[in-house]
């Protein structure tokens, strides 16, 4: 969410990056791949977005035993510069900032972590985005067992989404309003 925020706040569009169509088992290829990708990218003003970007800028290996190793480490450097010299805008998302490989992490200009949030900012974020899926008459009779939901349920902003557009979905058919019962089967709280 963040990404698209950021992109749209600057007027570019957000291209994810698939990294299952950049990754490749063959010698070179992730290199290749990625390099078509960001040539591209600086032609187009775009925001580059890498989630899960901790499976293409992981760690080298610092045992080299065999011929693998040093093409996977040779890969890892050519994306390190490939990534420096980039001349737009690109995010990498990981939940898994100590597999990043630390020459990327000193590149890298910003750093934000998103912790996880608290009961007071899961409810504003239950309250906010069932109102922008839904009608007010809908959300607002929600509001005090959302409340309770917040109070008990840990969730990460993204499962609070995942969790209302579930509910809608289920409660669409079933060609009825959203409610609090279509939230708790998603969360399997029945």
């Amino acid at each position: 969410m963040a990404a698209q925020v950021i992109a749209n706040s600057l007027g570019l569009a957000l291209y994810r990056v698939d990294l299952s169509s950049v990754v490749s088992k063959y010698v070179g290829e992730s290199s290749k791949n990625i390099e078509r990708i960001l040539s591209r990218a600086a032609k187009m003003n775009i925001v580059l977005f890498f989630d899960e970007a901790d499976a293409l800028f992981g760690k080298r290996t610092s045992e080299v035993k065999d011929a693998h190793d040093h093409f996977v480490n040779t890969d890892t450097s050519y994306l390190l510069q490939a990534i420096e010299e980039y001349p737009g805008i690109a995010i990498l998302a990981s939940n898994k900032k100590n597999a990043m490989d630390s020459a990327f992490l000193r590149r890298i200009r910003y750093v934000i972590e998103f912790p996880k949030p608290d009961p007071k900012q899961r409810r504003q974020l239950w309250q906010q985005l069932l109102q922008s899926m839904v009608n007010e008459k809908i959300s607002a009779p929600l509001e005090e067992q959302l409340s309770r939901l917040s109070d008990v349920v840990e969730l990460t902003g993204a499962q609070i989404k995942l969790s209302i557009l579930s509910a809608i979905y289920m409660a669409r058919r079933e060609k009825v309003a959203v409610s609090i019962s279509h939230l708790l089967r998603v969360l399997n709280w029945n």
